[in-house]
């Protein structure tokens, strides 16, 4: 409710008053630069080789999300309209898994937490690797070299890698006495009215763009519902391949379900104009996955990977 409130307030102050929505764009940098680091403090990334214990479960969420979600996601981009901006953003957001509220959803749903967490750091480290790997296989050389620029590596490193290096930094220093870890619980907060500001900032400076792009918006949702769907399904296989207990399997259906939407939106603003849709395609998906979580919920521990006693 909060998000789709920003959204609302953001869309008519953007709509009503055009030139605040331009004021407001110069606030989404630092603003995005705080939600991201107040997020990465919640991955444990001073703990890295405590997530290679659980070999087995490591091994099928590798597999299920730099693997099977790709293959998933290039078939999924054969039912989007020809757009280029419209492909990249919806490609973008689906290669790369969540590493923090993926661990909230495995806690209601009853999966095993200590598996998403340690998954999470190893996540976060693999997406940025393959990410422009699996970005040059679906849209070839040429055009993933038009679209990388001085501006594009400047919003990685200011505001994926430095965010990350003090996230660290955090981390460390709140391990050094017990206290210091209330600090890290209370970074666990800011995330949500934080993401609401960004929201707002989004629809307001970028209202235009997204009302331009409502014709695709059927289309666009269609993709993101196949995937959570396809994802669910995949993670049972994947389950049973690897033979992992059924809480694992919820963990991995969570890890598969959800996308790191607001790590890849910085990329996606520091892309050249002609791209601005995929901005609005990330944002979008974040707000219908935060609905189909709703159901997930439901499905993976009721129906999906029930208890043997049920």
């Amino acid at each position: 409710m909060v998000y789709i409130v920003a959204i609302t307030l953001g869309l008519c102050s953007g709509y009503l008053w055009p030139q605040f929505g331009e004021l407001l764009e110069h606030a989404l940098w630092p603003v995005l630069a705080l939600l991201l680091y107040c997020t990465f403090t919640q991955i444990p990334l001073a703990h890295l080789p405590k997530a290679f214990l659980g070999f087995r479960f490591l091994s099928a969420a590798i597999a299920g999300n730099f693997v099977i979600i790709p293959i998933l996601v290039w078939l999924l981009l054969f039912i989007v309209p020809d757009e280029p901006a419209l492909k990249l953003g919806i490609a973008m957001v689906l290669l790369v898994p969540c590493t923090d509220w993926f661990i909230t959803f495995t806690q209601l749903g009853g999966g095993d937490t200590k598996y998403a967490i340690a998954f999470s750091p190893i996540s976060l480290i693999l997406q940025f690797l393959t990410l422009p790997i699996y970005l040059l296989l679906f849209f070839g050389k040429e055009f993933t070299t038009s679209i990388a620029n001085d501006t594009l590596l400047k919003a990685f490193i200011g505001f994926i890698v430095v965010p990350l290096f003090f996230a660290f930094l955090t981390e460390r220093w709140a391990e050094t006495k017990q206290i210091r870890l209330r600090a890290i619980e209370w970074l666990g907060w800011l995330p949500v009215p934080i993401l609401a500001i960004v929201l707002f900032i989004i629809c307001s400076s970028q209202v235009q763009t997204i009302l331009a792009a409502k014709t695709d918006y059927m289309r666009i949702t269609i993709v993101f519902v196949l995937f959570l769907i396809f994802a669910a399904l995949l993670s049972k296989l994947i389950c049973r391949y690897f033979r992992l207990a059924v809480q694992q399997g919820r963990v991995l259906a969570y890890s598969m379900g959800t996308r790191n939407s607001f790590v890849v939106l910085p990329i996606a603003l520091a892309l050249p104009a002609q791209f601005d849709v995929a901005v609005v395609v990330i944002v979008y998906q974040s707000l219908l996955e935060l609905i189909g979580m709703v159901f997930y919920i439901w499905i993976i521990p009721k129906k999906l990977f029930q208890d043997a006693k049920s």
